[in-house]
């Protein structure tokens, strides 16, 4: 087993049981006794209950001891017994967790008013937890998760307890009520600082209310602390049936939540009272699916990982072999594209004109982006089958998260692979409400990271789940980038995870400032893979203003936005102009430190694309033969 603080150096988020009380009630053991004592009468239904949680994707599971300590075992006459039920706890959840699954040692409050709110002193709630830190201790746990604390001065005593005897990682999650405090008055940013001030590895919340309330909270707390953040909340507020209390939070709802979560900054995300290992499978599959695990050596792809379950009667095609495009790249080969949008209606005649311009001019491909700004127009999809098979040049489909579920995006998938085409850039995708129908629904089961895992195992032969699929499929996968991001070191790890998921090639953002590419580059060294630069030739002074201020991932220099401002000025021809050799000077700038080009039309312009490849030796030698001949 691991070191537990290699988990908490990493950058992953990790996922957490759910509610094993839940599961014992709903396993027909009801709430009139001590839970706890299971672990000394009923062995095998603790243990099935944690392999369970293990089976549905939990990283971390917790001890049944949450009420291990002597006044509440005092309660069912059980205190002589905290040793045993503590150590035999340990060795429950250890027995189901095998090597990959670390365990938590659960502490809960006392169940005690100490002071000033009641007759307890400090030292003497310190030493009751002490007693159970001990036995859980000797149990051999990796870790200590004190929760479903009310009382900040309660949880500051737990803290000391473990900080006395251990040196192993602490998760201190304290329960609010829908006010958004804690029972005691404590908000979110009281709570966040009082923890971190009291030497907790990792703060959160868990319990008391269900994920809306929790995000809330959360989203406060994040402000307020440097600590990773977990979160564990209840499947909502419970509801009384028939003498039977139901949660009503379904593991769908719950995965929506643990998106939620990640992009608040939670890095550990699990589930309390309701939760049940449905839940928790949903909540896993959404984290790996939206925030993939960093591997130590990024270089390390995900290809390497899947290899191992590619079925045996599976020949894996290699990137050489599966496109034109995909083998210039793969050689090293310098390879160019021009983006030109889909049809707005179902007439693609006129695209399909310009594209065929390209084909006499040598570009290699053309970029058929999926719904840019959420614009409505004609398939991307259809429009790569289409350019394919009318006018013999290949597409590099742009394929986004945005519109399709799972189901959705694997059939597309496997049927954009019988139609021929092989080329993908695949992207998260601009929220509808950027386009002309805002009250549009966005699906992102998964994001950009996901998706590239979901081709890297389609191109081994297995679905998302490694069922085997057959013939395997043989796309070139590439990403999108943005040297610009305002998030830097957020943009480069989601591009180490992208690599590491099977990432062949990246396409960026269109390329206006050249030393913020050559510094992006210099820092994907350690993961570098062929980077293909997004070059778009301005037209106009508005035409800087909208890409600069209403697109995303796009920054233009305030060099550039002057002399677009002077050149318009003078002229439409002028701005054109300024424009065009704007373009080129970009792409000459970097041309040694890129591996390709991608120059989007502007307003399907098509001729203007293709003059921004003049600066390259190979077009300028082609264009001298045309004109001599």
């Amino acid at each position: 087993m691991k070191d537990f603080r290699e988990i908490l150096n990493s950058d992953g988020v990790f996922v957490f049981d759910g509610a094993v009380g839940t599961r014992f009630y709903d396993k027909g053991v009801y709430i009139n006794r001590s839970y706890d004592e299971l672990n000394l009468v009923s062995p095998d239904l603790v243990r099935e209950v944690h392999a369970e949680y293990v089976k549905a994707g939990a990283d971390i599971i917790e001890t049944n001891t949450f009420g291990a300590t002597r006044h509440r075992l005092q309660q069912y006459g059980l205190e002589s017994k905290l040793r045993e039920i503590n150590i035999v706890g340990v060795k429950l959840a250890r027995e189901a967790a095998g090597e990959n699954v670390f365990v938590a040692g659960a502490i809960g409050p006392l169940d005690l008013r100490i002071e000033p709110y009641g007759p307890t002193s400090f030292d003497e709630a310190k030493e009751m937890f002490k007693e159970q830190v001990v036995a859980l201790l000797e149990g051999d746990v990796d870790l200590f998760c004190l929760e479903t604390f009310s009382d900040l001065s309660e949880i500051r005593q737990a803290i000391k307890a473990v900080r006395e005897l251990s040196d192993l990682p602490i998760f201190a999650q304290m329960t609010i009520e829908t006010s958004g405090r804690t029972v005691f008055g404590a908000d979110p940013e009281l709570i966040a600082q009082r923890l971190e001030e009291y030497g907790a590895d990792v703060i959160g919340l868990n319990c008391g209310v269900g994920p809306t309330h929790t995000l809330t909270a959360l989203e406060k707390m994040r402000g307020a602390t440097t600590k990773k953040l977990a979160v564990q909340p209840n499947a909502g507020l419970p509801r009384d049936v028939q003498g039977r209390q139901f949660y009503m939070c379904s593991p769908e709802y719950m995965s929506k939540f643990a998106k939620r979560f990640i992009k608040a900054g939670a890095a550990f995300i699990g589930g309390c009272c309701g939760t049940t290992p449905q839940h928790i499978k949903l909540i896993s599959d959404a984290v790996r699916a939206f925030a993939p695990r960093p591997s130590k050596a990024a270089k390390i792809t995900a290809s390497a990982k899947v290899t191992d379950l590619t079925p045996q009667d599976v020949e894996v095609v290699a990137p050489e072999l599966r496109s034109k495009w995909s083998r210039k790249i793969a050689l090293g080969e310098f390879v160019t594209s021009v983006e030109v949008l889909p049809p707005k209606g179902c007439d693609a005649q006129k695209t399909l004109d310009s594209i065929r311009l390209l084909v006499s001019a040598g570009v290699d491909a053309v970029n058929i982006p999926d719904g840019p700004r959420a614009q409505t127009r004609m398939s991307a999809q259809a429009t790569a089958v289409l350019v394919e098979r009318e006018v013999g040049i290949e597409a590099v489909l742009h394929y986004c998260c945005r519109d399709r579920n799972l189901l959705g995006m694997m059939s597309d998938l496997l049927g954009a692979a019988a139609l021929g085409v092989h080329n993908l850039l695949i992207i998260t995708g601009d929220p509808p409400k950027m386009g002309p129908f805002p009250d549009a629904t966005a699906v992102f089961d998964i994001d950009s990271i996901g998706l590239t895992n979901m081709v890297n195992k389609l191109n081994h032969g297995l679905d998302l789940g490694n069922n085997p699929i057959g013939r395997p499929t043989v796309f070139s996968i590439g990403v999108g980038v943005n040297p610009g991001a305002i998030n830097l070191d957020e943009e480069i790890r989601r591009f180490e995870w992208k690599v590491e998921a099977g990432a062949e090639y990246a396409i960026t953002q269109p390329v206006y400032d050249t030393k913020q590419l050559k510094d992006f580059l210099k820092r994907i060294e350690h993961v570098r893979i062929p980077i293909v630069a997004g070059i778009f030739p301005l037209v106009s002074i508005r035409n800087a203003e909208f890409m600069h201020n209403e697109v995303p991932g796009v920054v233009i220099t305030e060099d550039i936005l002057k002399r677009m401002r002077k050149s318009s000025d003078i002229s439409k021809e002028a701005a054109r102009d300024e424009g065009l050799a704007i373009a080129r000077e970009s792409l000459e700038e970097v041309r040694d430190l890129i591996q390709g080009v991608q120059v989007s039309a502007p307003f399907g312009n098509v001729k203007y694309a293709l003059q921004v490849f003049d600066v390259l030796d190979e077009f300028k030698a082609r264009k001298e033969t045309a004109n001599a001949i």
